[in-house]
């Protein structure tokens, strides 16, 4: 329970702007302001991903894009490749149609589409950084600090850990060559305001990457904020079914993104077609999936909130949430990713966890399941993730289901936040 609610308090849980954004009203995706009926606009997102990769090009009249296995392509006769492509390490149609569909969704001038996340981590601090100085924030995927701080270490790498929400500038130095932003941030769903630092990037002439992971380019396009670079782990929205890995990065302009492409050439640790095919397929259900696990997400977040048996909530939708107000203005939604507390440390998070019977016990998110994670046994030690902490990926059961599940596993445990009474 957040410290400004008690259970004697009869006041409603922590309010949630989008109660009062979209109480009555049909949803929409779209990033435009007011209505455009006129034949030239740009089409919504949503229908961008209803037909996301799709048009029939081969003269079949297929619906649905086929898969393209063949790992090489045959020349001309006079030794040129009429299909534009040589070897699927290079390129690969059903690879190219993904990276030009996400690009066009996230308002981006290139995309390159790699076998993970980290994959696509990895080519961003070979390409971006090298031997020089990184900056990254101080609550981030554990996955990205490791590489950085341990096997780019190694490499000369040096890195520099900060809070965006206060004085980070002091951490900029002669030979940064990055500065990477994660908004929300995972676990403790921190918001940056990516304008901002953008914007204070942009003076120094130092380039920014936006892992918008958590966000997909639905609730946030950080290119409209001023990002030189997004990254995506396509495994977890967009592919959205929990069965298929990879990443993407995405750049603002054609400036600088050749050298991401040739990392994604020689390096080698490409899309496969199959994988860029499957997320394709689930990309097309994104707005009708992201718009109800997010929807969902905000009662949870509610009913976390105001339970006896939580010490903490970290979903910026709730109105007390300290980057709530960035979020509003920044996102089109808050998400379907929250964090909770519980007393108890350890033990006391893993015997709620173990309790659940809808949530699933397992990493990742953004799937049609619900997934609950202790993150701290998960991370390298020492963790860096509160031992209390469990985190929540909301998928698209029943909300009163989901609700009912996290209300016996925390009556069970019998506990009540410090400060509140029962």
């Amino acid at each position: 329970m957040s410290p400004n609610h008690s259970s004697e308090d009869a006041s409603p849980p922590t309010a949630l702007l989008s109660d009062q954004l979209h109480s009555g009203s049909t949803f929409s995706w779209s990033f435009v302001s007011t209505p455009n009926l006129t034949p030239s606009r740009a089409p919504h997102p949503e229908t961008l991903l209803a037909a996301a990769g799709c048009g029939s090009e081969d003269g079949t009249g297929a619906v649905t894009p086929p898969v393209h296995f063949s790992t090489t392509f045959e020349r001309a006769v006079d030794g040129n490749w009429p299909g534009g492509h040589i070897y699927s390490r290079d390129s690969n149609p059903t690879r190219c149609l993904f990276e030009e569909a996400l690009a066009e969704l996230e308002g981006a001038a290139r995309c390159a589409a790699f076998a993970s996340g980290m994959a696509a981590a990895n080519a961003a601090i070979s390409a971006l950084c090298g031997g020089g100085h990184l900056i990254i924030p101080h609550d981030i995927y554990h996955g990205v600090r490791v590489l950085a701080e341990t096997v780019w270490r190694s490499w000369g790498l040096e890195v520099s850990t900060v809070d965006y929400s206060g004085d980070w500038l002091p951490a900029v130095r002669k030979d940064t060559r990055l500065i990477w932003v994660e908004t929300p941030s995972n676990p403790r769903a921190l918001i940056t305001d990516v304008a901002a630092v953008c914007g204070e990037a942009r003076k120094l002439g130092i380039p920014t990457l936006v892992d918008s992971t958590w966000n997909t380019p639905l609730i946030m396009r950080p290119v409209e904020l001023g990002a030189d670079y997004v990254m995506h782990s396509t495994t977890k929205f967009l592919g959205g079914h929990s069965d298929v890995l990879g990443g993407a990065l995405l750049a603002a302009s054609d400036s600088g993104f050749e050298t991401i492409r040739e990392v994604q050439k020689i390096a080698g640790a490409v899309m496969d077609p199959f994988s860029a095919w499957l997320t394709l397929r689930g990309m097309r259900s994104l707005a009708a999936r992201l718009e109800r696990q997010c929807r969902t997400a905000e009662r949870v977040a509610a009913f976390l909130d105001a339970h006896p048996a939580v010490t903490r909530v970290y979903y910026p939708g709730l109105t007390d949430h300290p980057g709530h107000e960035i979020a509003a203005r920044e996102m089109t939604r808050f998400g379907a990713m929250m964090s909770f507390e519980v007393p108890g440390l350890r033990p006391a998070a893993m015997s709620v966890a173990g309790r659940l019977k809808v949530f699933q016990r397992a990493t990742s998110l953004g799937g049609t399941e619900s997934l609950v994670e202790h993150r701290a046994s998960i991370e390298p030690e020492p963790p860096v993730s509160p031992e209390g902490l469990l985190r929540l990926s909301i998928g698209l059961e029943h909300e009163d289901d989901l609700l009912a599940d996290l209300d016996q596993a925390l009556s069970a445990s019998g506990g009540t936040a410090s400060g509140h009474g029962n």
